[in-house]
């Protein structure tokens, strides 16, 4: 908790510092030096993680822990449809919530999909983008990685609607928090592939092309989709 307050800090100070610069990326110097931190940090600790959680996972388990972390995330897409005027949505999401969490055994079976009611990305740096507020810099955070002062600030928002941060044994918690960040490491070990040229200009143009095109629900041209 105390690394996300000194994170809200930071972000809300260079969001006020820059919010007049215009500048996508004013910070590439320290965003670079950040960049090479992290991937420091990956090599040695979350990659072979993520490595060994895929080599020794079977492929329906590591779908069911995949289809149980996004239902979890459902209620908070949810609440986020109905902040951005989209109620009839918003009940679709809760609808789809309900029934992968009842008929889909606590979300480890994707049974909505099959019943019209798809899968939707929306979260609070979205709503705030919907709402008109500016993205302010890129920015590269130790441990964090990509973002900027908007979705970094709504990721901290959002992650109170993470229903195990709640739960009262100190190791279920941790342990759960552990396995979603693994799986989600290893969700993008062939994504790496793609990555080609400046390696750094490649991820920050990825992401702000995908944030912006989820923000508009898909109205921009998103050539990364491809």
């Amino acid at each position: 908790m105390k690394i996300k307050i000194i994170v809200l800090s930071v972000l809300v100070l260079v969001a006020s510092g820059c919010a007049t610069t215009g500048k996508t990326d004013p910070y590439e110097g320290f965003n670079r030096s950040m960049m090479s931190f992290n991937d420091g940090a990956d090599r040695a600790i979350l990659k072979p993680l993520a490595k060994g959680y895929r080599a020794i996972t079977p492929q329906f388990v590591e779908d069911g822990i995949g289809n149980f972390f996004s239902n979890l995330n459902d209620p908070v897409v949810a609440l986020n449809q109905l902040l951005q005027g989209k109620p009839g949505l918003a009940v679709r999401d809760t609808g789809r919530f309900l029934v992968n969490s009842t008929i889909g055994i606590g979300g480890l079976f994707e049974v909505a999909d099959g019943l019209g009611l798809e899968k939707h990305q929306e979260d609070f740096g979205q709503t705030f983008g919907v709402w008109g507020i500016g993205t302010g810099p890129y920015l590269v955070m130790p441990f964090w990685g990509p973002t900027n002062p908007r979705d970094g600030i709504g990721s901290i928002v959002g992650s109170f609607g993470f229903a195990p941060r709640y739960l009262n044994d100190v190791t279920s918690r941790n342990l759960t928090y552990a396995l979603a960040i693994i799986h989600r490491r290893a969700q993008l070990l062939d994504a790496e592939k793609l990555v080609s040229g400046d390696r750094y200009v490649f991820i920050r143009d990825a992401y702000l092309q995908r944030r912006d095109y989820l923000t508009s629900d898909g109205v921009v041209e998103d050539e990364f989709l491809d």
